[in-house]
């Protein structure tokens, strides 16, 4: 299957600095390799055109942005970014409202992030929210991080492991130390979340069944 070139230059421009160094060069066909050194060329940033899988560029630090960080996406606004094709069948994974003129605060950043880490295409777009819907006199910036509609689920669920569940763990951890040494042996998780356990049960059992029905259609029409 050959590979548009157009959508390589796209998916590149739409990946963050540290999203971009992270691609080993090595990796990629030559047509990829093209949109790759033009999208560093235009960003002047280091090349990996020297670097093998094991040396790689100088580590960069992966702390997480504090919540109210602020932080400027390669110095352009969102509109001045190629849009990806399927921009117009994405859909919203995640929201952040600002002040017009303020960089994306951290938290959307972090997503941004995380679903590149994962491998998800993805983009932030940004529009003005109008008075009706803003609970402020003056407009306000609207950040929405968008992906391909046929990747919601993953995207979502990734944003949930690498970002949510850890905010969730901390505070479980804060409530379990606030309990009597009686209340905490008389705590049974799967009976506090049983709404989540119940959740993954019927996932994974509807995915048996549907692997199990298209079994049994590919064997009676043999």
């Amino acid at each position: 299957m050959s590979i548009d070139p157009e959508y390589l230059r796209q998916y590149y421009a739409s990946l963050s600095d540290e999203g971009l160094l992270a691609i080993d060069r090595a990796d990629l066909v030559e047509t990829a390799q093209k949109s790759y050194d033009y999208e560093v060329s235009q960003r002047e940033l280091p090349s990996r055109r020297g670097f093998g899988k094991t040396s790689g560029p100088p580590a960069t630090s992966k702390r997480p942005r504090a919540a109210d960080e602020k932080v400027e996406i390669r110095g352009k606004a969102p509109d001045a970014i190629d849009k990806p094709e399927w921009l117009a069948e994405a859909n919203e994974v995640f929201s952040r409202t600002d002040w017009p003129g303020a960089t994306p605060a951290a938290d959307i950043v972090n997503a941004r992030d995380a679903l590149e880490a994962a491998g998800i295409p993805c983009y932030l777009d940004l529009s003005e929210t109008s008075e009706e819907t803003s609970i402020s006199a003056q407009p306000r910036h609207l950040w929405r991080l968008l992906v391909p509609g046929n990747l919601n689920l993953r995207a979502t669920s990734v944003l949930e492991r690498d970002i949510f569940n850890a905010e969730f763990e901390a505070d479980w951890k804060t409530h379990l130390e606030m309990l009597s040494d009686e209340e905490l042996h008389t705590m049974n998780p799967r009976a506090v979340f049983c709404g989540l356990f119940d959740r993954v049960e019927r996932v994974t059992r509807s995915y048996d069944e549907e692997l199990a029905r298209r079994n049994r259609l590919k064997f009676e029409s043999a």
